[in-house]
């Protein structure tokens, strides 16, 4: 019987089954699409960090900068070399002077390596790595030789010409600085940190065997950009470095972490910074445990700076955070705003129905339906509008996401955080450390990428529409079936006398 009376309604009100349903498919495809855009953007996000956050990764601790001491030149100023009166060659009048100096990178503090003991002994912490964020620098200029005088050439007024010595054959100089990223390592720390998030492309990635070692792992676009390759040397600090391998980001849309990763204490030793780190790489055991582990290692280390994937998330930057602040505020609110008119739609339009059904209520009541009857009537005829608006509606959000990821649209993206600062502070390739980086200029990181959008259909975003659906549909039939329930049969018989 319910059924069947069911059938007969809503096949004698198309007119209004169909405005309605067509009212909840297009909220419902809204939120569909919002909701796989919004994903879409956090898997971006996560492409772009992960190369040098660290698959697994997932928090950071590193320590923020303090502010020089009275008299001591401020971190991540220009930079100079010192050259005594014999350094470097003399030959044919020319000297040539060359000079390489691995430090800390700019806009970096470093800390005690026991603080990786600290954070490893919180409790949920699954595995710890320490890394150390360095630059190699190094200095190659041609000067002109000086005489006794003190003066280039020839004495002050004595009438002769300079020599011809010099690059430029007329006594002038030259010079050219040359910068990279070196990030040491701990070579047995595989499952963390930014060399667990990147893909070897020829020879081995370092080893156990190699701590204390002059071996090297290279990112394939600098070694390529320098002109490198497997079996051959790379100099830092004046030391020769054996090239044993050469690695990718594990994204296509991401850069590594570092031009060149040797091992951690061999780092910490060359550059004179012994017991040294500058970031500690975390994994916590659960994601449930995350927000405990941070409050923990903020606690035990109250100097450092912990970060989480979802404060540096807040780093990336270009047309994807504009696309992931749209998605967020206007997305958001304008699927919510649509699904409430959806919804106040199917509730009117329900009302209006059961006042124009007056004398079949009435009809129905005097022969003795109950109330709830007449309820769970009007609730089902809802429903299956409701359910009618949601199968479009999935349908609709399926060929809007299918349309998003044939266009695929094109985002830039970078982290915008300051160089060497926890992840991403390691400048990539084509960076201000990178391969063209200039001598001196700011340190800001990482390298920008283009990032394919595309937006991904999950089995909780198609539960989500069914459940919409069914809510509206609930929430029309039992405002519609209340109203009709409050019915008097003698005076809905009487109206239509």
């Amino acid at each position: 019987m319910f059924i069947t009376y069911l059938r007969r309604e809503l096949a004698g009100r198309r007119k209004q089954t169909a405005i309605v349903a067509s009212g909840m498919a297009l909220a419902i495809a809204l939120v569909i699409i919002v909701n796989s855009v919004a994903s879409g953007v956090q898997v971006a996000q996560a492409s772009v960090l992960q190369s040098v956050y660290g698959v697994g990764t997932d928090i950071t601790v590193s320590q923020t900068p303090a502010a020089p001491a009275a008299g001591e030149a401020p971190r991540g100023g220009p930079r100079q070399f010192d050259f005594g009166q014999d350094a470097g060659t003399t030959t044919d009048g020319t000297t040539s002077v060359h000079q390489s100096r691995l430090e800390a990178a700019r806009g970096t503090s470093t800390f005690d390596a026991a603080a990786l003991d600290t954070v490893g002994g919180v409790d949920n912490v699954s595995a710890a790595a320490a890394t150390l964020s360095l630059n190699n620098t190094t200095f190659n200029g041609s000067l002109p030789g000086r005489n006794a005088t003190g003066s280039a050439g020839v004495a002050p007024g004595a009438g002769g010409t300079p020599p011809a010595g010099g690059p430029d054959g007329a006594g002038g100089s030259a010079f050219s600085v040359d910068s990279f990223s070196v990030l040491g390592l701990n070579p047995d720390d595989e499952a963390v940190g930014p060399l667990s998030a990147v893909t070897l492309t020829d020879g081995r990635s370092l080893t156990s065997a190699d701590v204390g070692s002059n071996v090297a792992v290279l990112d394939a676009s600098y070694a390529t950009t320098a002109g490198l390759a497997v079996g051959g040397t790379v100099s830092i600090a004046g030391t020769d470095f054996e090239i044993v391998g050469l690695v990718t980001a594990a994204s296509a849309d991401a850069a590594t972490a570092a031009n060149v990763y040797i091992p951690l204490d061999v780092a910490q030793s060359l550059s004179g910074l012994t017991g040294q780190i500058s970031d500690i790489y975390v994994q916590a055991a659960s994601s449930t445990d995350i927000a405990q582990i941070q409050a923990d290692v903020e606690f035990a280390l109250p100097d450092a700076t912990v970060k989480t994937q979802a404060d540096l998330a807040s780093s990336v930057s270009g047309s994807l955070s504009s696309a992931g602040d749209l998605v967020k505020n206007l997305g958001l609110w304008l699927s919510l705003l649509v699904l409430g008119a959806a919804f106040l739609i199917a509730i009117l339009f329900t009302i209006s129905g059961v006042t124009r059904r007056t004398r079949e209520f009435g009809t129905l009541k005097a022969i003795g339906w109950s109330n709830g009857r007449i309820v769970r009537q009007v609730a089902g005829e809802s429903l299956v509008q409701g359910l009618i608006g949601g199968i479009g509606g999935i349908a609709i959000g399926l060929l809007g996401i299918l349309a998003i990821n044939l266009i695929a649209p094109t985002l830039t993206a970078g982290a915008a955080v300051t160089q060497g600062v926890g992840p991403g502070g390691a400048f990539g390739p084509g960076g201000p450390g990178g391969p063209g980086g200039g001598f001196g200029q700011a340190a800001m990181a990482a390298a920008t990428s283009e990032i394919a959008l595309s937006a991904p259909v999950t089995v909780s975003i198609i539960l989500i529409a069914v459940a919409l659906s069914v809510l509206g549909g609930l929430l029309a039939g039992a405002i519609g079936g209340w109203r009709a329930s409050r019915l008097r049969p003698a005076e809905a018989l009487r109206s239509v006398a």
